[in-house]
């Protein structure tokens, strides 16, 4: 009897330790595996890298300077602009004021250390072309400019003088279109202001006959009532003289008054144009 208890024992050990090897033979099978993957993945990534190796000294060989035409695209979405950059910069059409409204938003590209927004040029000139075949379904008799800001008096006069548009400068006289009674009344089929803010009275005639407005706004503005924005510094004189030269130019050709836009000279309108080493040229300036 003990005998047997003895061999039934011996019988359960072995099978536990037959289970235990076959067990143990399973998870070092599975280590193996694990491992042999491991070492394809490390094969695979290692060819990877070496085809890139292989592949940066053609790609060094390939690099070349940008020529200044080239830059000038690079760093306005690849598009040839209505002026050269460095006009723009010299003006400081880009750069708007340390506030930025919801409705500007879309417009600005940075902030400046010192807080000022900077506007995107690539935008600005978009809008510059925008606003130009906008104007040239209006002949100049049907479309009046108001500014009433002493900066942009000179600019205006200027402009008014090319294009034979318009112009109000200091104070818009009231009821100029809304008045029949008056003796300078007269009918606009488009109105122009140099900021929304600052111009409103004008613009809120606009908005009341449902005339369309374009307008120059810059980050600080608020765009209610405004049909066609055009970005921009509209604080300074050489921004406002710059914005009105290209607008006076485009109209111009667009109308068929190829000869009087070609005469055109950017600095009646802006005054005197100086190179400021202080602002770097650069995307989105």
């Amino acid at each position: 009897m003990g005998r047997k208890k003895k061999t039934e024992t011996t019988e359960i050990i072995e099978s536990k330790e037959n289970a235990e090897s076959t067990e143990t033979k399973k998870e070092v099978k599975e280590d193996l595996i694990e491992a042999i993957e491991e070492v394809k993945e490390l094969k695979e990534e290692k060819k990877v890298e070496e085809s890139l190796d292989g592949e940066e000294p053609k790609k060094k060989k390939e690099k070349r300077k940008l020529s200044e035409t080239e830059l000038r695209k690079v760093m306005t979405d690849t598009k040839e602009t209505l002026v050269p950059l460095t006009d723009y910069i010299k003006c400081g059409v880009h750069l708007g004021t340390k506030v930025i409204t919801p409705h500007m938003r879309n417009f600005v590209y940075k902030r400046r250390a010192d807080g000022l927004a900077v506007m995107n040029t690539a935008i600005i000139d978009d809008k510059l072309r925008e606003a130009a075949k906008f104007m040239a379904d209006f002949a100049p008799e049907d479309i009046f400019i108001a500014c009433k800001r002493e900066a942009g008096w000179k600019p205006i006069e200027k402009f008014s003088e090319v294009t034979g548009i318009r112009a109000f400068t200091k104070k818009y006289p009231a009821g100029i279109i809304t008045n029949l009674r008056l003796d300078t009344f007269f009918e606009a089929r488009l109105i122009i202001v140099c900021d929304p803010w600052v111009d409103k009275n004008a613009l809120q005639d606009g908005v009341r006959l449902k005339i369309p407005v374009m307008s120059i706004c810059d980050t600080n503005n608020y765009t209610h009532g405004v049909s066609q924005i055009i970005a921009s510094n509209n604080k300074s004189t050489k921004s406002i003289g710059l914005v009105l030269f290209i607008l006076a130019r485009e109209y111009l050709k667009l109308i068929g008054k190829e000869e009087e836009a070609k005469a055109l000279n950017l600095e009646d309108f802006t005054g005197k144009l100086q190179d400021n080493p202080e602002v770097k040229v650069g995307y989105g300036v």
